[in-house]
């Protein structure tokens, strides 16, 4: 009997490698692929973004037919007035009129300080005015787009923490900050974004080596905020710890860079008031900013929160400063203990400054400024998912609680 030729398996066709394989082996990159992942990476952080300030922007809209002064009035108050608060008509005032405004100045009786705000905003604020007449749109427009890229180079300094997360946990580091208590401030005519967005930047150059463009950066924060100078302290620990100082002695002047424009403010209100310190001294009239010992100051924010000396606004707002300084200094240990001293100079001299005044005053703003803080609880996060669950169930409605508060005019601190 004929016997028939064995049957064999037909050829299998040779298995497809992964083009990120493929490009492991041989030592190349693939060219669109990564840039894809990260515009899609960048466009799930603005989404967030816009998701955000479309909240935000609802619950302004709602508060101003709620919390009308009048509560037997027909009309709610106009569109923007929720956003003409506080701070706003410091950083207007400057823009429209300057610092010393008819020769007016610390000297005169009703005096605003409002020399204690450094001319960043108020110029770029003057600046956008040109196009846009109305100042509080212009005001809002520069926090929007600066928030915008504040939040992707915070989702990227987070993909510098855990490169193997891929998106995940910079995407996580920015629900976390944009959720936080005091994320309102970001939407308002404040300096929160504009720092952020020229503080974030910078941070990020100084990780990847690029000196000029870090200082540069670094100088433009510091025009915004005084904390622009903690900034320049983390990025030249930075510098030190990373850099063969013989080789990169030419970066020097870049890291040096940021103090040039709290010297020249200094210089500007010298020449108009005759006090190199009048910034300070602005800051201590206004604010009881005046120099006290840590623990000094301690007992006087617990006396305010709990001594039943002041309103019952005011009384929970520094039961706040009081939490926050806890949370301030408990991040500040865990940065040390990971030996991540850039970012604990940082966090620290934050700290130093809120912490030796008569009281403690804006702390919790503060906050939005720690993005070492951010990066590490979404990390801690997604090694433990119940963190996630608790933040959102605990801090969520703790930020609409105070978002409601500042834009109806009831702010207390």
């Amino acid at each position: 009997m004929a016997t028939s030729t064995p049957l064999r398996p037909p050829a299998q066709p040779p298995a497809r490698t992964p083009a990120r394989e493929r490009a492991t082996a041989t030592g190349t990159r693939p060219g669109p692929g990564p840039r894809r992942r990260f515009e899609l990476d960048d466009r799930n952080v603005l989404l967030l973004y816009v998701l955000t300030r479309v909240g935000i922007w609802t619950t302004a809209y709602c508060a101003r037919w709620l919390f009308t002064e009048d509560r037997k009035a027909r009309d709610a108050e106009p569109t923007l007035s929720s956003w003409g608060q506080w701070d706003w008509w410091h950083y207007l005032h400057i823009a429209q009129d300057g610092y010393f405004p008819g020769g007016a100045g610390p000297w005169t009786d009703d005096w605003d300080n409002r020399e204690a705000f450094f001319p960043g905003f108020p110029l770029v604020l003057r600046a956008v005015h040109v196009v846009i007449p109305d100042w509080t749109v212009a005001g809002l427009l520069i926090s929007f787009v600066s928030g915008a890229v504040a939040v992707l180079a915070l989702a990227r300094i987070a993909r510098l923490h855990l490169p193997n997360t891929n998106s995940a946990l910079g995407q996580r580091t920015v629900l976390f900050f944009l959720l936080s208590p005091c994320a309102v401030f970001l939407a308002a005519g404040y300096t929160e974004s504009l720092f952020l967005a020229l503080a974030l930047p910078a941070w990020l150059a100084a990780r990847r080596g690029n000196w000029p463009l870090a200082g540069i950066l670094a100088c433009l924060a510091t025009g915004v905020r005084v904390s622009g100078l903690f900034l320049a302290a983390a990025i030249a620990v930075h510098f030190i710890a990373t850099t063969n100082l013989r080789k990169q002695w030419r970066s020097l002047p870049w890291i040096a860079l940021p103090a040039l424009p709290a010297a020249l403010y200094a210089w500007f209100l010298h020449a108009h008031t005759g006090d190199w310190m009048a910034w300070n001294h602005a800051q201590e009239r206004g604010w009881y900013r005046d120099f006290h010992a840590p623990w000094e100051t301690w007992q006087n924010t617990w006396k305010a929160a709990f001594a039943h000396t002041q309103s019952t606004g005011y009384a929970i707002m520094f039961q706040a400063e009081l939490v926050t300084m806890v949370v301030g200094l408990l991040l500040l240990a865990v940065l040390w203990g990971r030996k991540r001293w850039p970012e604990a100079v940082y966090v620290g001299l934050s700290l130093w400054a809120l912490g030796t005044s008569y009281w403690y005053t804006s702390i919790p703003r503060a906050t939005l400024l720690w993005w070492p803080m951010w990066v590490l609880l979404a990390a801690w996060s997604l090694r433990r998912p119940w963190v996630k669950s608790a933040y959102l169930c605990v801090v969520a409605p703790l930020s609409t609680i105070l978002t409601i508060t500042f834009l109806s005019g009831r702010w207390a601190g």
